[in-house]
């Protein structure tokens, strides 16, 4: 079809795409390669075929916005599709070959359908981010943002969507001049439609169209691949990198090594590991993380998307340097975030579970966080004496060991610790929260009247106990946290326990998640997983008497994190009472607002508090009673409960305190 001069001009203009714009992805892998190492490449081929999976069926995108990820979709599959599509209309261009009849008619068939599917889902998305402009694509006015990434974004998409429009809908136009000029095709009904615009010229005319629009539809390949690099529109080939090497459990932060490392955390973008780089390059910019982000919602500094956006247009703007290996010339606070995001953070994990591309959000704020502790030593006043305390006397209350069993006053039945029962079936770790919260104390009360009734042989550590080191490790603290990691795995390496129960899925999540990376492998299981399988065993009985509704609040430890949903649900159901949930449950359920360490601070400054926010919803649901699985959520909404007016707010129970009421004798 093609002219030899044609053809010679293609392939000097492909020769110098392929070389301008592979210049240019090598230099992407270089900026990325900048980064801390960070291992992600173990059972590789389990990763492969997940990412596979998750890309190809686009479930990480149909997690939110059905509307837009239909018209996602509709661009995603026609564009894998024309992966194939573009190599035959290369070969087509080359050779006397016409991809007609046989074989080729399905084929032909789903590229037509495939190319509507593109421009209509293209138009829609289109319409959707510069005529009706939703809230998804605006920042707060307190979240620290670069001047160009406003302008920036637009331009971006405007070039990837003018470019997409421009491909395929030439694409469109050269196949609907071949109809015209070798005849219909049953096969082709989109492009026969747009066959009838030319059908009045002459040959020689629908010739140079049929030429035109061959170049069209591969020739702005060609120019846009060096732009590549540059744009969101990467992310086609970054997020299935991205997602392969996710890891498995975000929240398990990764350990630091002090005798080797020169830098802690990250000030500056190279101080980052290798896939915080990569997430940057992975972003679509679409802003899902802020719309499900705690302090995004109740009006905090902190934007998720932001900082993301915020180091990609930085590695933009330095990206020859960067690449050469030349450092970074500011540093992040400059320009990705501020001190007031760094620490709103709840590190609740909703940004992580929600982003399509796999990106880590929270682990970009918790490198910064461990650079402000472990290097520039400025952090909130509140974590000052909370460290003191975990230092001083084992937990963030800064109360005595000598108080741990203070919960166990009274009890009509003695609590039993290691050294009065040394080899038990199942290790109880109370918890900081459990052991010296009043509130809380009802919990640890509860769980040992569950253990009485079941028979089970039980024991606690006592004042042997310390806090496991989560606040430590989520406000940045990594030394003092792997301290009393240190100290806690050698008691319980002493102590040898078959099982280790807790009631705290802060407890629950660093010991199941994290200790293994101080040596310490234990069986632990959360109380709502031990319960349960009291339950099914015959072992714990309860009576189906309870009365009015419930709605349970899921804990970001415990839901998001673990993904334990149904073993509370299933209790609360179990004592008869009427499960109704809240509008946001399960994976997408709201923080409470005390992760992150930020029970032990102020709250960033915003609109309302995070617990505010929830409270509101949860009460919205008409229940009586909020159910919930741990002790710092029930301290958050017990807080918003007190604010009510005396009878109108409904009670606050944990689920351990909910079975015990309906314990059968």
């Amino acid at each position: 079809m093609l002219t030899t001069l044609e053809k010679i001009l293609f392939v000097l203009l492909a020769g110098g795409s392929l070389y301008y714009g592979g210049k240019r992805f090598y230099d992407v892998y270089r900026v990325i390669s900048r980064g801390k190492p960070d291992p992600r490449l173990d059972n590789l081929p389990e990763r492969i075929r997940r990412a596979i999976l998750i890309v190809l069926t686009q479930q990480s995108v149909f997690k939110t916005r059905p509307i837009v990820s239909v018209l996602h979709a509709m661009v995603f599959y026609g564009f894998v599709f024309y992966f194939l599509v573009n190599a035959v209309d290369v070969i087509e261009g080359f050779f006397s070959f016409q991809a007609r009849g046989g074989f080729w008619n399905p084929f032909n068939l789903m590229a037509d359908l495939l190319t509507a599917g593109v421009l209509v889902g293209m138009i829609g998305l289109m319409l959707r981010r510069f005529f009706v402009r939703p809230q998804d694509f605006a920042f707060a006015p307190n979240v620290p943002l670069q001047p160009e990434v406003r302008p920036g974004i637009v331009r971006d998409s405007s070039i990837v969507a003018a470019f997409i429009l421009f491909h395929v809908g030439s694409r469109l136009l050269f196949t609907a001049t071949r109809l015209v000029s070798e005849g219909a095709d049953p096969f082709h009904p989109v492009s026969s439609v747009f066959a009838g615009m030319f059908s009045g010229m002459g040959p020689g005319a629908v010739e140079v169209w049929n030429h035109f629009f061959w170049w069209g539809a591969l020739g702005s390949i060609l120019i846009f691949i060096p732009y590549f690099p540059r744009s969101k529109h990467i992310h086609i080939f970054m997020a299935p990198i991205n997602l392969a090497l996710k890891k498995p459990n975000p929240g398990a932060l990764q350990p630091m090594d002090f005798e080797n490392e020169e830098v802690f955390g990250a000030a500056k973008l190279e101080e980052f590991t290798w896939p915080r780089l990569l997430d940057a390059y992975s972003c679509i910019m679409c802003n899902r993380c802020q719309d499900v982000c705690p302090a995004t919602n109740t009006g905090k500094a902190l934007s998720p998307a932001a900082i993301l956006i915020n180091e990609r247009f930085e590695l933009n703007a330095i990206f020859p340097s960067f690449a050469a290996g030349q450092e970074s010339p500011r540093p992040l606070l400059d320009f990705a975030l501020n001190e007031e995001a760094a620490w709103a953070c709840t590190t609740c994990n909703a940004c992580v579970e929600v982003c399509p591309v796999g990106n880590e959000q929270m682990l970009h704020i918790i490198d910064v966080r461990r650079e402000r502790v472990l290097a520039a030593a400025e952090f909130p006043n509140g974590l000052k004496n909370t460290f003191n305390h975990m230092e001083r006397a084992g937990n963030p209350w800064g109360i005595s060991a000598d108080e741990r069993l203070t919960w166990a006053k009274g009890l009509p039945f003695p609590v039993p610790t290691l050294d009065q029962n040394p080899d038990p079936e199942v290790l109880y770790w109370v918890g900081c929260a459990v052991a010296f919260d009043p509130r809380a104390q009802k919990i640890a009360r509860s769980m040992a009247a569950i253990f009485n009734s079941a028979g089970v042989s039980w024991a606690v550590l006592g004042k042997e106990e310390k806090c496991t080191g989560d606040p430590a490790r989520r406000t940045g603290n990594e030394y003092l946290f792997a301290q009393m990691a240190a100290e806690n795995v050698a008691a319980l390496d002493a102590a040898k326990p078959k099982v280790i129960v807790t009631t705290c899925p802060h407890c629950f999540h660093t010991i199941a998640n994290e200790y293994p990376q101080f040596g310490g492998n234990y069986q632990i299981k959360h109380h709502t997983q031990f319960i349960t399988e009291l339950m099914q065993n015959g072992t714990l009985k309860v009576s189906a008497s309870a009365d009015g509704s419930m709605t349970y609040h899921d804990p970001c430890y415990l839901g998001r994190h673990n993904g334990i949903f149904d073993q509370p649900r299933a209790l609360i159901q179990s004592t008869g009472a009427q499960l109704t949930e809240p509008q946001r449950n399960r994976s997408n359920s709201f923080c409470c607002g005390a992760g992150g360490g930020q029970f032990w601070k102020e709250e960033e400054k915003g609109n309302e508090r995070v617990s505010t926010n929830r409270y509101r919803e949860l009460k919205q649901t008409g229940a009586k009673t909020v159910a919930t699985g741990c002790p710092f959520c029930m301290r958050m909404i017990t807080e918003e409960t007190a604010k009510e007016e005396e009878g109108a707010a409904p009670q606050v129970l944990d689920i351990a305190e909910i079975v015990a009421k309906n314990l059968t004798k």
